[in-house]
């Protein structure tokens, strides 16, 4: 069953501490500001997320060191874009290749995890794996 814009939506914004901004004109998901505001009035939040304007995918906050492995493991699943992507600390994903909801949903909460201040996620174990920022993994 291939996962939807609609399941990035949901599983997102139900992760603790998270808010939906459009920027760029796609739909961004961050953690870490109350109301979608930080504390200096600003747009709030570090994006751990983001919709692709097509919604045939996503981009999610992943350590460069753990990319070229990822893409490598599963090229069908994990891209960048050249020249855009080179930079970041971010990974994309075709919706279309994730297996289902719960391994969208990993794939989201590792994301939250990188983003999260280290407050909020310490405050969620629920959502944590085996280190207290544990990278995003294939499968």
């Amino acid at each position: 069953m291939a996962t939807t814009a609609d399941d990035v939506r949901e599983i997102a914004l139900s992760l603790p501490g998270s808010s939906e901004k459009l920027a760029w004109g796609m739909p961004t998901f961050r953690v870490g500001a109350a109301n979608g505001k930080d504390r200096k009035g600003g747009s709030g939040g570090k994006i751990f997320a983001a919709l692709a304007d097509d919604d045939t995918s996503i981009g999610v906050k992943c350590p460069r060191e753990d990319r070229e492995e990822l893409i490598a493991a599963e090229p069908e699943k994990f891209f960048i874009r050249p020249g855009h992507d080179d930079n970041y600390a971010w990974l994309r994903v075709r919706l279309a290749a994730v297996e289902d909801t719960a391994e969208l949903r990993s794939i989201l909460t590792d994301a939250w995890r990188q983003a999260a201040p280290k407050r909020l996620a310490a405050a969620h174990p629920e959502l944590d794996g085996p280190g207290p920022r544990r990278p995003l993994t294939a499968g």
